[in-house]
């Protein structure tokens, strides 16, 4: 920080003017004392954004309490955090199973109920929201079986040695289909309109 290079300043401006050796920062010090700073402010930032997820997690999840208590539905609300994204999970109650209902065909009323408590997320704290909304472990489920899909298509992609195009998919499984496709070496995009939005996986070369 600043602080200790204005402290090393006075430190030399205060050597006695008689004094044949004036005490001189170590060499590379500046450096050292940069990096120190820079370390301390990404650490700071990373608090900070911690933070901030922490808070939308629970914005989300006073939100859908209300909303069950509207539907008197059942269900516990459990609140993480994942790298970049607020994580809120609608678990089994000890009253009774979360809710199966809000999952939907192909998880499309999932899909809506979470860019609705992501408005209401970012309604109360004025910053757009990426948070993660799962029920009933329906998307820990389908990204299982969508890595077992994508391993398979990366497979018959590599053999044949020709393009393969998956079929219609939320942004939620094309993100974990592009990351299986990175890891297995190939490349992949998404192509269409939503919500027939497909992932394409592309052979190497």
């Amino acid at each position: 920080m600043s602080t200790t290079d204005d402290t090393q300043q006075v430190s030399t401006d205060e050597q006695p003017t008689n004094d044949p050796s004036p005490a001189t920062p170590p060499e590379g010090s500046a450096d050292v004392t940069q990096v120190t700073s820079e370390q301390e402010s990404a650490g700071a930032d990373e608090v900070d954004r911690s933070a901030d997820l922490v808070r939308e997690g629970e914005v989300a999840a006073d939100f859908l309490e209300t909303l069950l208590d509207i539907a008197d539905l059942d269900g516990d609300l459990e609140v993480d955090v994942d790298g970049d994204r607020a994580l809120v999970a609608l678990v089994d109650s000890e009253d009774g199973a979360a809710p199966r209902r809000l999952v939907g065909p192909g998880g499309s009323v999932l899909e809506a109920l979470q860019e609705l408590t992501r408005l209401a997320v970012q309604a109360e704290t004025g910053e757009r929201s990426r948070l993660m909304l799962d029920v009933a472990g329906y998307r820990a489920d389908r990204r299982q079986a969508l890595v077992s899909q994508a391993r398979t298509a990366i497979a018959e992609v590599k053999e044949s040695g020709e393009r393969r195009e998956l079929d219609p998919m939320t942004a939620f499984e094309r993100k974990v289909v592009h990351d299986e496709v990175l890891a297995a070496g190939l490349t992949s995009e998404s192509e269409g309109a939503e919500p027939s939005r497909y992932v394409v996986i592309l052979p190497a070369g």
